[in-house]
């Protein structure tokens, strides 16, 4: 390309500032988001869940876990003597997620795909932690206490809920949560028999993209009031 002389005169009425085709900036993000998310699942993701309390040996569970950027990260830090159990509705990010766990040589995720019923597919007392990540702004407020109840009889005794409350008025307002603030769930779940424990910020996974946000944790105690 000739390079532009000192002494050069631009075209009157032509800006001289180049810009990036639309095609060409969306590949760019595509890229940038494809990267972003190669690194989280490898490395990042792993950090963060065991920061906000994943231990190895730990079976989990990941409800709506779509293509697995939560589901892959926990695999790995659980790892061979614990178990992610991977709940989604949707049969095509269901396979995708089969794809990602064979090529990342996971051999302890349990892939379950359910009809959208809000029983989970598992027995009373046999999970560490529960993962409610970015998938509460589905759910009406009858249908979140269902799953917050749900999340209580399937978790042992003082395990885990973890929760992303994605998608309330505070950001990103979005379907059943618009109108709530990340308060406003918390109540909910203080309700159903869980205790808050601490918040956890960051850097996670939202989509199939990074952001700032953060999640809720929550410790189940002896009974529901």
């Amino acid at each position: 390309m000739t390079e532009l002389h000192s002494h050069s005169k631009p075209c009157q009425g032509r800006s001289t500032k180049r810009t990036i085709p639309k095609s060409k900036r969306v590949w760019v993000s595509i890229i940038v988001a494809n990267n972003q998310m190669e690194w989280w699942e490898r490395n990042g993701g792993a950090k963060f869940l065991k920061k906000i309390g994943l231990k190895s040996g730990q079976k989990i569970l990941d409800l709506g876990c779509r293509i697995g950027h939560y589901t892959i990260p926990a695999a790995k830090v659980v790892g061979n003597e614990g178990i992610v159990y991977a709940v989604d509705k949707e049969s095509e990010a269901l396979n995708e997620l089969s794809r990602k766990i064979t090529a990342h040589n996971l051999t302890n995720v349990r892939v379950i795909k359910t009809s959208g019923q809000l029983k989970l597919p598992l027995a009373k007392g046999v999970i560490d932690a529960v993962l409610f990540y970015d998938v509460l702004h589905y759910f009406g407020a009858d249908e979140r206490m269902k799953l917050y109840h749900e999340a209580f009889r399937v978790l042992k005794q003082s395990g885990l809920l973890s929760v992303y409350p994605k998608h309330t008025a505070e950001d990103s307002p979005l379907m059943e949560l618009q109108c709530l603030r990340s308060i406003d769930i918390e109540r909910e779940i203080l309700s159903s028999g869980f205790q808050f424990e601490r918040r956890y910020c960051g850097v996670i996974s939202h989509d199939d993209g990074l952001n700032k946000g953060c999640v809720l944790n929550f410790r189940k105690i002896a009974s529901i009031p």
